[in-house]
């Protein structure tokens, strides 16, 4: 996870190509697999298959790309309709990506992986088809139903948790955040809509201070914002639904990763500035 800390926003190790070509055993930025459903993304798409004779064509097989590229601007209903359609297959496919992994011991959509990393992969995916398995012999295919559902259904609209989950790596400015400054983008985002909404989100809401001190529980981030005001936003009255609403209406790129390019005059600033 912290490996995601380091190159947050970066184009040169954070596009989809990247991560699915990588020989790394750990990936760059592993938070861009679920961002590309549903934000602007810089370099080329992935993964990427070779096809034909000679094995020279590229084929493209990239679901959340897909599903992006059919947003229109300004449609939030539609938009959050594909987000959470091609979310939700996406998931389904990779149960089904568990059984092969664990019977072959390679994951094929990462060739260029060191064999330790095919090897852990097929480590967990054995024993979560030997754990589905036991599920469906003594508690029936609803209860698979069950998990997959509470595994999604969180992460997409409407739920009240999808406001955080499709915030926390923006390319807000100083001046959307409504502290007046406006010579900077910032590339994570806390969400504050109460104490109970903290709760309900396990302290995932605070995003922002979690880039901060990646090693502070999240039951304690609260506590941290209450002894650094001045460096978090005021307020616990965020709109969950606001938030989504605009999410959707108007896609941002993935944690300032096109500052210098479209966002003119524009630094990156220290997560804390947010």
């Amino acid at each position: 996870h912290l490996s995601h800390h380091k190159s947050l926003g970066d184009p040169r190790s954070t596009s989809l190509r990247q991560l699915f070509d990588s020989d790394k055993s750990e990936f760059e930025d592993g938070d861009v697999l679920f961002a590309a459903h549903r934000m602007k993304l810089k370099g080329e798409a992935g993964p990427r298959f070779r096809i034909g004779k000679e094995k020279k064509e590229d084929l493209v097989l990239s679901i959340s790309r897909t599903g992006f590229s059919h947003w229109k601007r300004g449609r939030p209903l539609r938009n959050a309709a594909i987000f959470a359609a091609t979310f939700s297959f996406e998931r389904f496919l990779l149960g089904i990506n568990d059984l092969v992994v664990a019977l072959t011991g390679t994951n094929y959509f990462f060739p260029n992986k060191p064999r330790e990393f095919h090897k852990e992969c097929a480590n967990y995916c054995r024993w979560a088809v030997l754990v589905r398995g036991a599920l469906w012999k003594w508690a029936g295919w609803k209860s698979l139903l069950f998990l997959y559902l509470a595994e999604i259904l969180w992460s997409i609209p409407p739920h009240p948790a999808c406001a955080m989950f499709v915030t926390n790596h923006g390319s807000a400015t100083r001046d959307e955040d409504g502290d007046g400054y406006g010579d900077g983008c910032i590339p994570s985002s806390s969400t504050y809509a109460g104490k109970w909404y903290s709760l309900f989100t396990l302290g995932t809401n605070y995003h922002c201070e979690h880039h901060d001190f990646p090693t502070i529980p999240l039951h304690r981030l609260g506590k941290l914002r209450e002894i650094a005001p001045e460096y978090y936003r005021e307020g616990e009255r965020d709109n969950v639904f606001e938030i989504m609403w605009k999410v959707f209406s108007e896609p941002e790129f993935y944690a300032c990763m096109d500052v210098g390019v479209n966002l003119k005059n524009t630094k990156i600033l220290p997560v804390a500035a947010s």
